[in-house]
């Protein structure tokens, strides 16, 4: 989870392929009038979530049922929004890709062919609530190398 730009693409799928476990791109369960929303810059609201994250909390609940690990990204901003991911599968694990303003910047205007334009960054970060404690997610700060942030996520996944 993390807002976009925290590299929620890139390490899950490097987590995925590290713990042999399929990847799922959240990106993918958004609605055609989702992206082309935010392809116009135009910021979504909670309304406009609700049925990308009972999507993905389906496909959460889904891979719990068939007892599947499953690596997912998503945005995941509000914990109301990691509420209805939990109503999916209730031992999910939030991994919150933390990254100051500049660096997510950076990234975003290096990255081409993504819907999601630079300039929702505002109202992403304005929306964002980060984990509080009781959630116990797992914080990794998105300045470290991705396969330095992986190698401690299989460390940390492997003990818990």
């Amino acid at each position: 989870m993390g807002v976009s730009g925290s590299g929620k693409s890139l390490i899950g799928a490097l987590l995925a392929g590290a713990l042999g476990l399929e990847f799922v791109e959240g990106d993918a369960y958004h609605s055609p009038e989702n992206v082309a929303r935010m392809s116009a810059g135009i910021p979504l609201t909670d309304e406009d979530r609700q049925v990308w994250l009972a999507a993905i909390a389906a496909r959460l609940g889904t891979a719990r049922r068939e007892r599947l690990g499953l690596v997912v990204s998503c945005s995941a901003l509000k914990r109301s929004y990691r509420d209805v991911l939990r109503a999916g599968s209730a031992d999910v694990q939030f991994v919150y890709l933390e990254g100051d303003r500049f660096l997510i910047e950076q990234r975003l205007a290096a990255r081409h062919g993504h819907f999601m334009p630079s300039s929702l960054l505002d109202s992403q970060l304005a929306a964002l609530e980060p984990p509080s404690p009781d959630e116990h997610a797992w914080v990794c700060d998105v300045s470290q190398r991705p396969d330095v942030i992986v190698a401690r996520l299989v460390e940390r996944s492997r003990s818990r």
